[in-house]
């Protein structure tokens, strides 16, 4: 047995209001068992405790929370929790490998991305200088991403969410590990891409008997590629079992609340709605740095993030933008907020909005509001929740007084699903759904006529999904909002849309009635696209090796 938790239980200690001691029990006789050469997947909504117990096993709570645990977690048959630092040290990073929820958390933003990648193949494998760059080049392009060599001099605030995460994928798989915790591994890559990943790490898994403990609220990825489930929920282990099992006769009912949780519809498309926005021949061009032409001098090189794009947004619809990351569904948001040099028209509601002035677009402002991919790096760590949400009522509604604020952001939080008790409370004391469902409360606070949401349900699990598009078709039929809806997950595109862009390198290469790309695409992009996430679900290379 690779992995083997028995009955482990952990406190967080602490101290209460009035300064006395006081400990919360987070986790309850967890059980988990990992084989060689399979993959376990763990289950359950944000909060439930999964990614608590994945930083268990590698005992990286201890740097940075006072807590205290019993029970045992034997890896390769010795008890983690009797090693002391250095013991711990030599296993992490090299034994057991991690990846992490959020990319742009886990990488260094001073250090290029060379240099973060060569360093644990130092450290454990002992190359250096030409060799350890060469095998981080190599890691790169294992993972699917493009211009390896190029990107190893790149930063990661230079790369998209997509690519960062491919990145740290690479990192963790650097000294091809023994046991992989993968945390959301694929939450940010589109789903030609998490193919690519899972398909990698099975060929690990058949080179050197790699275990995986896969973290996630993908339930699609879980029946095609795990070998045996754990469902989670408040801490506990409620249901475990084969897939077949798990998916065609759970015994729980919070196993039967996950499985339902997506509708399965599409939404009628009204064409005869008024253009809220429409865009014609939008360009996004970004300058990089390139060569070294001369000791002092860099070629520059031009990126075509956007090409020549032409899209209607209508009054009370939402508008799907599909793609692989990198193709600029993202940019064209940024280009619609005038937060990125745009050439073309761009019309919100009789504006122009293609060269205004910042001063100029602010009064639209409050009409256009956004929700960002990454909601830990969109939320500031210094305010506490009310400040960041209640911001926007600040600037355009100076009119209300300090008490009218605090009712709308409590009412608002609510209807994301977050209670009062937490609006003095800081973002990093989230985890990462958590911190999504503020991002969405900060941007409808204001009852905006057009949101952008930039992979909004990204880093939900599939119940808090459902509830926020649940969420979303209410506000918008209550206010007759529109939504530009960014995704990889064309499930919840489905489940939302009326109207579906695909975009790829730039172009849209097909547009139409979400019912008609969904069953009758005709561009082969947009079948690939299908295909790899759409599809019936098949069993795992590995399955019938089982884990328990």
């Amino acid at each position: 047995m690779l992995l083997d938790i028995q009955n482990l239980n952990l406190w967080f200690r602490g101290y209460d209001q009035s300064g006395a001691p006081h400990s919360e029990q987070v986790l309850f006789d967890i059980s988990l068992r990992v084989k060689e050469s399979t993959t376990v997947a763990l289950v359950g909504e944000s909060g439930s405790g999964k990614s608590v117990t994945a930083l268990s096993i590698l005992r990286l709570l201890e740097s940075t929370s006072e807590v205290a645990a019993d029970g045992a977690i034997y890896f390769e048959g010795k008890n983690l929790l009797a090693f002391n630092q250095q013991q711990m040290q030599a296993v992490r990073g090299n034994r057991i490998g991690m990846i992490f929820q959020e990319p742009m958390t886990s990488l260094n933003p001073v250090f290029t991305v060379g240099n973060q990648l060569c360093e644990p193949l130092t450290l454990h494998r002992g190359l250096k200088g030409k060799r350890a760059r060469q095998e981080a080049v190599r890691l790169l392009g294992r993972t699917g991403l493009d211009n390896p060599e190029h990107r190893m001099n790149q930063y990661p605030h230079q790369l998209s969410g997509g690519q960062r995460q491919r990145v740290v994928i690479a990192m963790a798989l650097a000294c091809s590990p023994s046991l992989l915790i993968a945390d959301e591994p694929t939450t940010a890559l589109d789903v030609t891409v998490q193919a690519q990943i899972l398909e990698l790490m099975a060929h690990l898994q058949m080179e050197s008997s790699m275990g995986v403990l896969l973290i996630t609220h993908d339930l699609e990825l879980v029946k095609k590629h795990a070998d045996y489930i754990y469902i989670m929920k408040d801490g506990v282990i409620v249901e475990h079992g084969q897939p077949r099992k798990i998916f065609t006769a759970p015994s729980h009912s919070y196993t039967r609340s996950l499985l339902g949780a997506i509708p399965d519809k599409i939404k009628p498309f009204n064409n005869q709605a008024d253009i809220l926005l429409k865009a014609e021949n939008v360009n996004c061009t970004f300058e990089l740095p390139g060569e070294w032409v001369h000791p002092f001098k860099r070629k520059k090189r031009q990126i075509e993030a956007v090409k020549e794009v032409n899209l209607e947004i209508r009054t009370g619809t939402t508008c799907g933008i599909v793609g692989e990351s990198g193709s600029g569904k993202t940019t064209l948001g940024m280009a619609f907020l005038q937060l990125v040099h745009n050439s073309g028209n761009i019309v919100f509601k009789g504006n122009e909005l293609t060269g205004l002035s910042f001063r100029s677009m602010k009064h639209l402002r409050s009409e256009i509001q956004v929700v960002f991919q990454d909601p830990f790096s969109s939320l500031s760590p210094r305010f506490s929740i009310r400040k960041i949400v209640e911001e926007g009522l600040r600037i355009h509604h100076p009119e209300m007084n300090r008490e009218e604020r605090y009712q709308r952001v409590v009412a608002t939080l609510r209807e994301v699903g977050m209670t009062e008790r937490i609006i003095d409370r800081y973002p990093h004391e989230f985890s990462g759904g958590q911190r999504q469902r503020i991002a969405i409360a900060r941007a409808i606070i204001l009852q905006p006529k057009f949101l952008i949401l930039d992979e909004p349900t990204s880093a939900l699990d599939v119940t808090i999904q459902g509830q926020i598009i649940d969420l979303l078709l209410k506000l918008q039929q209550q206010y007759q909002m529109s939504y530009m809806f960014i995704s990889h997950d064309l499930r919840v595109v489905r489940a939302i849309s009326d109207y579906v862009a695909v975009m790829q390198n730039g172009r849209i290469v097909e547009q139409g009635e979400a019912d008609r790309i969904f069953t009758n695409p005709t561009h082969e992009y947009t079948r690939t696209l299908l295909k790899a996430s759409l599809s019936s679900a098949s069993a795992s290379p590995l399955m019938g090796s089982g884990s328990g």
